[in-house]
């Protein structure tokens, strides 16, 4: 029988909710969200927090084990995850940040994704079904036409129906430039999809009675030129019959194993154009965006219960001492690694609440949170992944041998977390994107940050920030090391945003020992965290010469 996961500490997560970046400024920006006060704002925490406890992680292990199946065709879910989806449903969970004339509770992101935090806390595999359908419906919103909008938002907003997001082929994961499918015009009316996808994330299920695909396919315009468009292809015609779309096969993976990752096939099946023909990829950033954001939230929730499970064993388990043993958690090196999972997992919590802040802003046209939102995107997804990979590893390491069993959930946690820093753009990929788009080719992001960060009053978060200017000095002076030392850049803005996040706690007088001790953690050690990062982006391309010449060699 495997061990239970602690409580969440929910006064902890409350606190800061009421300390993030900026919060008094988003209640005020609409009516809305003014309603979102401290009291609703811990009555909706504690109410997550019961559904994940008690429903959701009994649900964790029995996905974990039992994984998903494929029969006749279509993907069949557990007894318990249909119900658990019910419940999900009937509770109101998907309408949390959605605007009430759509059926939705209007409330801020910020608590869409704390609830989010606690859901993927108690059971990753179950929270990948949510996020493509918030997506879609961001997506529809900006693009579809009144009668897709008046046909699809309501559903996808209660969870009735679900969606995806079909971009990735077996030939085209990063490199969008290279992928296959393609639409053409039906005789009728409409686009004909046709192409394989792979990797889709809940391709398939029996959770909703519909789908809506979100595919990037090609397109041909009047002078030949072939261009990426956005259709959404739903499972189920307006007639009632099912549209050319086929699962494949479900793959077989590391983690997650509740949620199915499926290859899909369409075969001329009926699409709807979103937006203007050619321009898929500028418009596919409004889904990827909250993706990258959901991204964090699970890591965040990965590492929460990780951290909390190793905080927990460390005072039960009785190790050392004279002349009686003493619980593990009074030895100085185990309460230094509790302080290395602990410090993280709290201030990305933080980042990702400071983001999502900056979201809601910029939605009421704030272009400074826009500006600060969009240096911190690629931060929030990265480090909320790697946080949750090496906090589940580090949780294991506290745990010792009964970690590496599955007695205890840490094994299925840092095998859940391993594809965080994968899908929804890799590492790399982050690492390019916020240092070419928003550091080379316009900077305006970079200096809203460092703007917004200086002044703390801390020496600690002034000495991460100037190792931060140094290294974009650097690659200002010297472009060519824009690409070999783009994800030491990434890794020093990361160290960089957790010691704001950080600074901001102590700044604001925060009562909460758990944020207190995280932040005089974290910053402690910030500098030279993010110091033993320049060597990489001065010498990354001289260093990573060094491979291209093994490769002639090989070769």
């Amino acid at each position: 029988m495997r061990a239970n996961l602690p409580p969440a500490n929910l006064a902890t997560v409350a606190r800061q909710i009421e300390l993030s970046h900026r919060i008094a400024d988003v209640r005020a920006a609409r009516a809305a969200w003014d309603a979102a006060s401290p009291d609703m704002c811990e009555a909706i925490l504690g109410a997550a927090a019961k559904f994940a406890a008690d429903v959701l992680e009994p649900l964790n292990r029995t996905m974990d084990a039992d994984g998903v199946s494929l029969v006749a065709g279509r993907v069949v879910t557990s007894a318990a995850h249909r119900e658990a989806w019910q419940q999900y449903v009937d509770a109101g969970w998907p309408t949390l940040e959605a605007e009430e004339d759509l059926g939705g509770q209007d409330m801020p992101a910020i608590l869409a994704f704390a609830a989010q935090e606690l859901f993927d806390r108690a059971c990753p595999a179950f929270g990948m079904l949510p996020v493509p359908q918030r997506s879609a419906f961001r997506l529809i919103r900006a693009f579809g036409d009144d009668n897709l909008k008046s046909r699809w938002l309501n559903r996808l907003v209660s969870g009735e129906w679900g969606a995806t997001i079909c971009v990735s082929e077996a030939g085209a994961g990063s490199d969008l430039r290279r992928i296959r499918t393609v639409a053409s015009r039906a005789e009728d009316e409409g686009w004909l999809v046709t192409g394989n996808k792979a990797w889709i994330s809940f391709g398939d299920h029996d959770l909703a009675e519909q789908i809506g695909h979100v595919v990037l396919a090609r397109t041909t315009d009047a002078e030949g030129k072939s261009r990426p468009s956005l259709f959404l292809v739903p499972l189920i015609l307006p007639d009632g019959s099912r549209n050319a779309v086929a699962v494949h096969r479900i793959e077989e993976k590391l983690g997650l194993h509740g949620s199915p990752t499926c290859e899909l096939g369409f075969e001329q099946a009926r699409g709807i154009l979103l937006g203007q023909e050619g321009r898929g990829l500028a418009q596919l950033f409004v889904m990827i965006a909250n993706m990258r954001m959901a991204v964090g939230a699970m890591g965040t929730g990965i590492a929460s219960g990780a951290t909390d499970l190793a905080m927990r064993y460390a005072e039960e388990r009785l190790q050392g001492g004279s002349p009686d043993p003493v619980a593990i958690a009074r030895h100085a090196d185990v309460q230094l690694q509790l302080l290395d999972l602990m410090a993280p997992t709290i201030l990305m919590r933080g980042l990702l609440f400071a983001v999502a802040n900056c979201n809601d802003l910029a939605s009421q046209g704030d272009t400074q949170a826009q500006a600060l939102g969009a240096w911190l995107l690629p931060i929030v997804k990265t480090t909320g992944g790697e946080t949750a990979f090496d906090v589940a590893s580090g949780a294991i390491q506290v745990l010792g041998g009964a970690g590496y069993t599955s007695e205890w959930p840490a094994e299925q946690f840092l095998r859940d977390a391993r594809v965080l820093t994968v899908f929804e753009g890799t590492t790399g990929m982050q690492a390019q994107d916020l240092v070419l788009r928003r550091l080379v080719d316009d900077r305006s992001s970079f200096d809203s940050f460092m703007t917004t960060a200086r002044g703390t009053g801390d020496a600690r978060l002034e000495s991460c920030l100037d190792v931060l200017d140094q290294a974009a000095r650097t690659i200002a002076a010297s472009p060519e090391c824009a690409e070999g030392g783009a994800t030491a850049m990434l890794h020093i803005a990361a160290t960089a945003a957790l010691a704001w996040i950080a600074a901001g706690y102590l700044r604001d007088g925060t009562s909460d020992a758990m944020l207190i001790a995280a932040s005089e953690h974290w910053l402690d050690n910030a500098t030279a965290r993010a110091s033993r990062f320049l060597p990489r982006i001065a010498g990354g391309k001289t260093q990573a010469a060094r491979y291209a010449a093994l490769r002639e060699t090989l070769s």
